[in-house]
């Protein structure tokens, strides 16, 4: 079956999950009356998108069932209206502020949150720290991805899907504030933008170099 013809089913049964909380293979399909068997494929296959989750559950003699629900990336599947919350409030702020309070307005937030990726972090080395914000970053609803430079010194960091996009349409100094983030993140590298998604190419990209002295 073809991922257009299972789309609904997907979508149904990411909305039940949402609506119990949590259910069974056997009450789900029941519910959209098609066979346990199916369901489970179904579900099988959401897991592996990452948009829900297991847990098993004693249910009498014999293994335990497992019972089904949404994980944080299930929940943010569906529209919250934050995004248009977020565009309203730019909007006004662009419309009362001087292009430059605005844009200091943006700078303290992005190092109030370098400020607690840092915490988030550790000491540790640099690929551990990089590590460690790649799993920050997809929990915040990025898609993002690392990997080391084909000359061997420093790393890429890659955003194939930005929770900001939307707003960096509208706003691009959005994006500035970004490259100061990473760069306040790992105060102890050299931070370049190789790619930008608004200009060309499907990932927004950072290099990062260590400086002299550290890994």
């Amino acid at each position: 079956m073809t991922t257009e013809a299972q789309a609904p089913t997907r979508e149904a049964t990411l909305t039940l999950l949402l609506r119990q909380g949590e259910s069974s293979a056997a009450n789900l399909a029941a519910s959209l009356g098609i066979s346990v068997q199916a369901m489970r494929r179904h579900l099988r296959s959401l897991e592996d998108d990452g948009l829900v989750e297991a847990s098993p559950t004693p249910s009498g003699p014999g293994r335990p069932s497992n019972l089904w629900q949404l994980t944080t990336q299930g929940h943010h599947h569906f529209p919250d209206g934050s995004e248009h919350f977020a565009l309203g409030l730019m909007e006004s702020m662009t419309a009362a502020l001087s292009p430059e309070t605005f844009t200091s307005l943006l700078s303290q937030q992005a190092l109030k949150k370098a400020n607690l990726y840092r915490h988030q972090l550790g000491s540790g080395s640099i690929q551990d720290r990089l590590e460690k914000l790649v799993e920050l970053r997809r929990q915040e609803g990025y898609e993002t991805e690392w990997q080391p430079a084909p000359d061997g010194i420093g790393w890429f960091i890659k955003d194939f899907h930005c929770s900001l996009q939307r707003i960096a349409e509208e706003y691009p100094s959005v994006c500035e504030q970004e490259l100061l983030l990473m760069r306040q993140t790992f105060p102890d590298c050299l931070i370049d933008r190789v790619n930008w998604r608004l200009e060309y190419g499907n990932c927004c990209g950072f290099q990062i170099k260590p400086t002299q002295g550290h890994d």
